[in-house]
């Protein structure tokens, strides 16, 4: 069996291509969505939101909406979290 050597062009294309590592609806722009939220030391709830945002459009266009909705949905499940936080200390 003879290998094709892969050209810079077709490892390239793999990278790209990857939906494991690096799926292309969280690797389009300069940085990708991860790093984003590793970086920034996000808590899941938080990290969650800004992936959906990131995605939105860019994963599924007919699923723009719900991508946004979701996003909404961490956020405000993690605002009422912190909010219960809240009223425990105070009440403690």
């Amino acid at each position: 069996m003879v290998m094709k050597k892969q050209t810079l062009e077709d490892k390239l294309e793999a990278v790209l291509d990857d939906n494991v590592n690096h799926p292309a609806h969280y690797t389009y722009g300069s940085i990708e969505v991860i790093d984003v939220i590793e970086g920034l030391g996000l808590p899941y709830h938080l990290g969650n939101a800004v992936k959906y945002i990131a995605r939105a459009g860019h994963k599924d266009p007919e699923k723009t909406t719900e991508d946004l909705q979701k996003a909404v949905w961490y956020l405000n499940r993690y605002i009422a979290l912190l909010e219960k936080e809240q009223e425990a200390r105070h009440e403690g």
